[in-house]
């Protein structure tokens, strides 16, 4: 595939073929070459295809393949024509991060570390399919699913307004429709809020390493040796079998001749917005993005309930939310003159100072934006800049990004071997899967160093703090 260098750190696809725009990546070479080993730029070759898409699919330095789009892909489409695609977003619909403070130094906590983790690892529940304590059903899920996390503050007083407030749209995406959420779905979600899930999910105890913009940590609440916690986990069964029940939806649909357009791959199933089909999608996928933020937000009451236990009620109580942000979803937003949805695919909203988006502590800095590297490897705290804005509609990375498969993880490093290797490290593990620890091992991820580095050399985002992690809990 013909790939040109734009500049430093963009590099571009032309149009060739079914292609309606160019693909763009923002890459240095060495992660060029580390992107080239998967399909992943073919797909987002694909992506350009697609009706209605404009200027030109994008792509993150930790782009890796995914289901019909890349991971780390974005693509805005214009409506009416323009398609909305399940697979633009993902099967963990508003999979996300959310950080929070805790009022001490990494010093404070001391040896009491072990067991803030370990109260962690019993309060938010972990592994594939489990449940946890807090059951929705009927009236009152149909409540989470068009309110989100504001449902769980006035309905069972937990978590707090602020916390709704320092969260990405306030934890509430416009247009959920729960109707358009199937029993199946209902069935695999209800009671899974305020509960992990596996994979690369997880909770993570850190300090603040490192401040590179004073101001900006200080609007955010952030100090140096600062203990934090960040929470990375999304919508569960419930966001999975939306997107499941609408491929299938809109494959149908295609193979009936409803939908008249070929696709190029038939994961990037998708149908125009204003259709039957895509309002629909976009009814369930908002309901489920409202869902995965009140998942977050139960998980990170979760976690105050241990810092109460390990560490007191003053500490629970003075525990602060950072922000809350999505990495797979599907947003209408105003870019160029256009409105448009930006498909936000393992890629995250980075919008700068004067937002008017943004919560109004942070509207002088920047929209803070969490990178979470690998375990063992620093996070990174960055507030978006105007950049972003101009090159890649509002928009930067969301971690450091696979390099091998999670079958190759487990081959090179056995998860016992790793734990150990992470216990030496300083790093508390709480994991109950050896398997699912190996699939996410530092080495099965790019460098997360030079993922931020290119966003901000690029001047879509600025570091401000860096995060050490100091333990973690998994699924």
């Amino acid at each position: 595939m013909r790939i040109e260098q734009v500049d430093e750190l963009l590099w571009e696809i032309p149009r060739q073929d079914r292609m309606r725009v160019p693909a763009r990546v923002f890459a240095d070479a060495e992660l060029l070459d580390a992107i080239r080993g998967d399909r992943s730029l073919e797909q987002l070759a694909n992506v350009a295809t697609l009706p209605g898409v404009v200027e030109a699919a994008l792509a993150m330095p930790d782009i890796h393949q995914g289901y019909g789009f890349p991971v780390g892909g974005i693509a805005a489409t214009e409506p009416p024509e323009g398609v909305i695609s399940p697979g633009g977003v993902g099967y963990d619909i508003n999979c996300g991060v959310r950080l929070l403070t805790l009022p001490l130094t990494a010093a404070e906590l001391g040896a009491r570390k072990e067991a803030l983790v370990h109260a962690i690892s019993r309060e938010v529940p972990a592994g594939t399919g489990r449940g946890g304590r807090l059951e929705v059903r009927g009236l009152d899920l149909d409540r989470v699913l068009a309110e989100g996390p504001r449902a769980l503050v006035e309905d069972r007083g937990i978590g707090t307004p602020e916390d709704v407030e320092r969260t990405e749209s306030e934890g509430r995406l416009e247009g959920a429709d729960p109707d358009q959420v199937s029993e199946r779905a209902r069935q695999r979600g209800g009671d899974q809020l305020g509960t992990m899930g596996s994979g690369n999910h997880f909770v993570e105890v850190q300090r603040v390493e490192r401040i590179f913009d004073p101001e900006a940590a200080r609007s955010f609440g952030l100090a140096e040796g600062q203990v934090t916690v960040l929470i990375h986990s999304g919508s569960r069964g419930l966001g999975h079998q939306v997107c499941t029940d609408f491929v299938r939806r809109m494959d149908a649909a295609r193979a009936r001749g409803e939908l008249r357009f070929e696709l190029v791959d038939r994961q990037l199933a998708c149908a125009p917005a204003a259709s039957a089909e895509g309002r629909a999608y976009l009814g369930a996928m908002a309901a489920a993005a409202n869902f995965a933020w009140a998942n977050r937000h139960a998980i990170a009451a979760g976690v105050r309930r241990a810092v109460e236990s390990a560490l007191g009620p003053q500490a629970a109580r003075e525990t602060r939310q950072v922000y809350d942000v999505a990495h797979n979803v599907a947003k209408l937003e105003d870019h160029g003159g256009r409105r448009v949805y930006v498909h936000r695919k393992g890629a995250t909203r980075a919008f700068p100072a004067g937002s008017a988006e943004i919560p109004a502590p942070y509207r002088k800095t920047g929209q803070p934006v969490f990178i979470p590297g690998s375990m063992g490897t620093w996070s990174y705290v960055l507030a978006g800049r105007p950049g972003a804005m101009e090159r890649s509609f509002g928009t930067v990375c969301h971690g450091a990004g696979r390099q091998l498969s999670r079958t190759a993880a487990r081959k090179r490093l056995a998860g016992g071997e790793l734990r150990q290797e992470l216990e030496r490290a300083g790093i508390t593990v709480r994991c109950p899967s050896n398997r699912g620890l190996a699939e996410e091992a530092p080495f099965a991820y790019k460098d997360v160093e030079r993922v931020v580095d290119v966003v901000e050399r690029a001047g879509l985002a600025a570091r401000v703090a860096r995060l050490q992690p100091v333990g973690v809990v998994k699924g």
